[in-house]
C-alpha cells in the first residue's frame, strides 16, 4: 500500500522559565549585598510601615533583637506617619516622640523576612555581624473583600489591607583613617583658622 507522510509534532518544552520578582531598586555593589522580600503579606499595611521604617540603618542582629524586644513589649514601634488615634506611652521618648505601638503580627513578619535576608547573606558568603539594613519599602497590595452582616438585611464590605515588603542589606562602610601628617602643619592651619575667627588678617 502506500506510505503515509508522517508529521512530526513538536513536544512542547519541559522547561519552566522562573519568574524574576523585581526590586524597586538595583544594588549599589551586589558582591557586598544581599536582599529579601515577601508579597501579599495578611499584615495591616500601616503596623507594618511603621515597624519597617525603624529598622532602616539598624545592623541585621540588632534589628532581630528588636523586634523580638517589641514582641515582648520591652521596646516600642514609634509611630511617625500614621498617627491616627494611636495611644500614647512613655516607651516612646527615646525616640522623641509620644505615640506607639507593639505590633506583634508586623514584627514577626519581619522577622521571618529577616531570617531569608540572613539566609541569603550566608549563601553569599558575606558575614551576617557586618551587615546593615540600607533599604526597607512597605507598599500595599490589592486589597481583600470579605462581609460582614448588619441590621436590616444589609451587608457592609469588611476589607483587609495586605502589603508588600522588600529588604536590602548591604556591609558597613569601612572608616578610613586621617593619614599621618605633620604636625607643624596641622599647627600653622590651626593658627590661621584662629586668626580669620579673631578677624586679624592671615
Amino acid at each position: 500500500g502506500k506510505k503515509q507522510n508522517s508529521r512530526v509534532v513538536p513536544r512542547a518544552s519541559t522547561r519552566t522559565l522562573s519568574k524574576m520578582v523585581k526590586y524597586s531598586r538595583d544594588l549599589p555593589n551586589p558582591e557586598s549585598c544581599c536582599k529579601a522580600r515577601a508579597s501579599n503579606l495578611r499584615v495591616h499595611f500601616k503596623n507594618t510601615r511603621e515597624t519597617a521604617h525603624i529598622l532602616k540603618g539598624m545592623e541585621l542582629k540588632k534589628a532581630q533583637k528588636y523586634l523580638q524586644d517589641v514582641i515582648a513589649h520591652k521596646d516600642i514601634v514609634p509611630f511617625l506617619r500614621h498617627t491616627g488615634g494611636i495611644g500614647r506611652h512613655a516607651q516612646t521618648k527615646k525616640y522623641k516622640c509620644s505615640q506607639g505601638r507593639w505590633p506583634e503580627k508586623s514584627c514577626r513578619f519581619l522577622a521571618n523576612i529577616l531570617q531569608n535576608l540572613e539566609s541569603n547573606a550566608e549563601s553569599q558568603g558575606l558575614e551576617a555581624d557586618t551587615l546593615v539594613i540600607s533599604h526597607v519599602q512597605v507598599n500595599r497590595a490589592p486589597k481583600q473583600r470579605r462581609r460582614t452582616y448588619r441590621a436590616h438585611g444589609r451587608i457592609n464590605p469588611f476589607m483587609s489591607n495586605p502589603c508588600h515588603v522588600e529588604l536590602i542589606a548591604s556591609q558597613k562602610a569601612e572608616e578610613v583613617k586621617r593619614g599621618d601628617e605633620d604636625e607643624s602643619e596641622s599647627k600653622k592651619r590651626r593658627g590661621g583658622q584662629r586668626q580669620l575667627q579673631n578677624g586679624d588678617s592671615a
